[in-house]
């Protein structure tokens, strides 16, 4: 990872200062490096470790961070990772162009790769990142999303780039077309937990913990797994009160919200669900040899659903 923050460092440069400022702020402000990691686990569980990996890994972050600013932009979020986004330090304009920049130079890098399905693989997976985002938006301040069109948008939105990730090291390795289905099956499960348990974390974290403000799914008119269980099994009043802040974007009963989401153990049940993805993450990951590497995928994949931020 050291050398990926080093060709991330290189990869960043413009002869455009602003660019330069704001791709640091953004890259530096920390994150997990989930989908990175992804990149460099699979092609050395695949015995193919090689400096397009390093390569690889920083052009699913670059994707990643232009996601982020664009996203950003059209929440009207404030605060991600503990610190002001780039569009409230910096404006949406320069948000949204210096997140083009990042989606720009990430396909630069893919072609220097010199591999055709490197560029099927990412081409694809930016495509169906955009389609997420305008699903998730078709769905803002709808409470009547089903549960499988909120899915919909998390395989789109979250884990496609995840289940990019995991494909690359395959591909990389020249693996056998079901070997290369198996590690995307797991980036794709592993994304999806993550997501849920964003969702989850978004009704019982603390705004220190997350880094961004506890309630900003429901401010968004975002209507997300708790919620949607919530609503399933609550009383009619329980009902009434969710529908009308996800229509409103409403966060001035939060408390009472967060405190129906618990009742009726919604968070349990999302937290449940993020279980079973899991649980498939690692059925896929029978189909790699034994060393450390598919060890360290093992504990990956269930670090990611137990945790509080």
């Amino acid at each position: 990872m050291k050398e990926v923050d080093a060709v991330i460092a290189q990869r960043l440069r413009s002869d455009v200062a602003l660019i330069n400022q704001i791709s640091a702020y953004i890259i530096h402000a920390g994150g997990k490096r989930m989908r990175p990691k992804l990149v460099l686990m699979f092609a050395n569980a695949l015995d193919a470790d090689s400096p397009a990996s390093r390569e690889l890994a920083a052009v699913v972050e670059f994707i990643h961070t232009a996601t982020l600013l664009h996203d950003d932009v059209v929440d009207e979020s404030a605060l991600r990772r503990g610190k002001q986004t780039a569009n409230a330090m910096f404006g949406n304009a320069a948000s949204v162009l210096v997140g083009d920049f990042l989606y720009s130079r990430a396909f630069q890098m893919m072609v220097s790769v010199n591999r055709m399905r490197v560029l099927e693989v990412l081409a694809d997976a930016t495509n169906v990142i955009a389609e997420g985002e305008v699903l998730q938006l078709m769905n803002m301040h709808d409470p009547d999303v089903a549960v499988d069109s909120y899915l919909r948008v998390i395989r789109y939105k979250t884990a496609k780039l995840f289940e990019a990730s995991a494909r690359l090291g395959a591909v990389l390795a020249d693996a056998p077309p079901a070997l290369e289905e198996a590690c995307a099956g797991y980036g794709r499960s592993l994304g999806t937990a993550f997501q849920l348990i964003d969702d989850a974390l978004d009704y019982e974290g603390t705004s220190d913990s997350l880094g961004k403000n506890v309630g900003d799914d429901l401010r968004e008119g975002k209507p997300t797994l708790p919620l949607l269980i919530a609503m399933e099994r609550g009383t009619k009043e329980d009902r009434a009160l969710i529908r009308h802040a996800i229509e409103h974007g409403e966060v001035e009963r939060l408390q009472d919200i967060v405190a129906i989401v618990r009742r009726t153990g919604a968070l349990e049940a999302t937290r449940e669900a993020a279980r079973a993805e899991v649980a498939q993450a690692r059925q896929h990951l029978s189909a790699l040899p034994l060393s450390k590497w598919k060890e360290s995928l093992l504990e990956f994949a269930a670090q990611s659903v137990e945790r509080s931020s």
